[in-house]
């Protein structure tokens, strides 16, 4: 691939992202997070949403919105839906398609004071951070070496994580494909490969960080994700 072409790819991917990060703002600027609302509702809400700011249509991962005791599960599980309650907490896990390039965008929201939630809802972008200064400071990472740096961050901080990850590849839609079966497409202890390396396509790889934070006896967790390896600026 062209320096060219591979800056355009960059532009795009960031600019997927600014968008869905707008989304987002917008999401609270109009008060949609709020107490009594299902979390289908609230779901369907920020769709609408996303095609009447941007015309989005397509995402490339299942809509995500999880409160109280659902924040705890993983990715793959399917909730009932519930209702979001007064001293809530819940997170957003979206993968809105902008222009037919991804964004996977993730962010965790409190109603009310508690200070446990708020405090692991602060943590989420601290920890996130961290990982991210620590890709940035080892050039020849793998995809294990950056798991394990997380989740020792994670449980350092007091929290549990979820998941057998923290993170993945991100692209054009549809990009290389993300297999379940394939944990070089994932930030995973098994994926011994360097993260920065070329995808089959000869293109360079990029990846979302993802942090999955769990109070496993107050029974609840936040989430956040983003770009790990394109800034926003």
């Amino acid at each position: 691939m062209t320096p060219t072409a591979e800056s355009t790819r960059v532009e795009s991917l960031r600019d997927a992202e600014l968008k869905a990060h707008r989304l987002f703002d917008e999401v609270v600027a109009r008060g949609l997070i709020a107490v009594g609302v299902s979390e289908r509702r609230l779901s369907d809400q920020i769709r609408d949403l996303a095609a009447d700011m941007f015309g989005t249509t397509k995402f490339w991962h299942k809509r995500i919105v999880r409160a109280g005791a659902n924040t705890m599960e993983p990715y793959a599980e399917n909730p009932p839906d519930r209702t979001l309650a007064a001293d809530d907490i819940l997170f957003l896990d979206f993968g809105p398609i902008f222009a037919e390039w991804e964004a996977d965008f993730g962010r965790t929201y409190v109603l009310g004071d508690d200070p446990t939630k708020h405090r692991l809802a602060e943590d989420l972008p601290r920890i996130w951070e961290a990982g991210r200064a620590h890709f940035a400071d080892n050039p020849d990472i793998t995809g294990a070496q950056l798991f394990s740096f997380v989740t020792g961050v994670i449980a350092d901080a007091g929290w549990g994580h979820v998941g057998e990850h923290v993170g993945h590849l991100v692209g054009e839609f549809p990009h290389v494909r993300v297999d379940g079966d394939k944990v070089e497409s994932y930030i995973a202890s098994g994926n011994t490969n360097p993260m920065r390396r070329l995808d089959a396509a000869g293109q360079d790889c990029h990846w979302i960080l993802e942090v999955h934070l769990v109070d496993r006896e107050r029974g609840f967790g936040g989430f956040f994700e983003q770009l790990l390896d394109i800034p926003s600026q």
